[in-house]
């Protein structure tokens, strides 16, 4: 699944890219276009989110009510759910596809040759067989970046642009530690995770204060695990950005710039709707 939907970006970003002539700006690009696709989801998993805060004070009244009766508890639990028409698994989906994708993207820039300018494999192969002879490229996990590096500039059919504001979207910051440029998307990514984090908590935080209820009290050690919690994905986003051609930590790091203007819009009109 995962190879299918890197090959399907793939096309998309290598349609881009005969266009602008230039790797990141085709995932700048791309990036935009999968997050307006996403967009409807998106909006879904908002309001899911606000009224999942909204339904806790009502689950915990059940809890209350009916803490010694088992299986009056789940019926009423199950019936809360029906009239609110949600479901415990509503995140899911949308975790789902963003695992999906994450995996997909990755595939993608680990492999431009194969999913984006669909290179015919025999060549492919040819030239790996040729760079693993070279002492540093004997152990390289990004052989199909090497072979761009190496062989793009005699050979057309490997070549991709991938000179971006004088940052070579081919490098791998553990293989460069001494040019300070590869430093730079990642530096960027990990900055606008912890602004969209901020972002996040922060509404919490808010919502908490406005219910100011015994609910929302006991709910605080909840959040304050979802915090911690928070601070994961981007922990091992970053780790694994470091290991990736620069490619990856630039779509991340689009991808953190569009969500957090995403968000306000999308908080900004769930407000509105509160409002009329």
């Amino acid at each position: 699944m995962i190879a299918f939907f890197a090959n399907l970006f793939g096309y998309v970003l290598n349609f881009l890219y005969n266009i602008i002539n230039n790797y990141g700006l085709a995932i700048i690009l791309f990036s935009i276009i999968l997050k307006l696709i996403m967009l409807p989801i998106s909006w879904k998993q908002q309001k899911t989110m606000k009224k999942s805060t909204e339904m806790q004070v009502k689950l915990r009244e059940i809890q209350d009510k009916y803490k010694n009766n088992p299986e009056k508890l789940n019926q009423e639990t199950i019936e809360l759910y029906k009239r609110e028409k949600m479901s415990p698994f509503s995140g899911c989906l949308s975790a789902i596809i963003q695992i999906i994708i994450l995996f997909s993207v990755f595939y993608l820039v680990r492999s431009p040759l194969t999913h984006m300018t669909k290179v015919d494999a025999e060549l492919i192969n040819q030239y790996k067989e040729e760079i693993s002879q070279e002492e540093e490229n004997k152990n390289n996990p990004y052989p199909e970046i090497a072979i761009i590096k190496e062989k793009g500039q005699e050979d057309q059919r490997v070549y991709i642009n991938m000179d971006f504001l004088g940052i070579d979207l081919s490098s791998v910051p553990t293989q460069n530690l001494s040019d300070w440029r590869v430093y730079v998307i990642p530096v960027l990514y990990v900055i606008t995770s912890f602004i969209s984090i901020r972002m996040t908590t922060a509404l919490q935080e808010k919502k908490n204060k406005e219910n100011n209820s015994a609910e929302s009290m006991e709910m605080e050690a909840v959040m304050q695990a979802n915090k911690s919690m928070s601070y994961i994905m981007p922990i091992m986003s970053i780790s694994i950005a470091v290991i990736a051609p620069l490619g990856l930590a630039l779509y991340w790091l689009v991808s953190n710039i569009l969500m957090i203007v995403e968000r306000l819009v999308l908080n900004k009109f769930l407000k509105n709707e509160e409002e009329v």
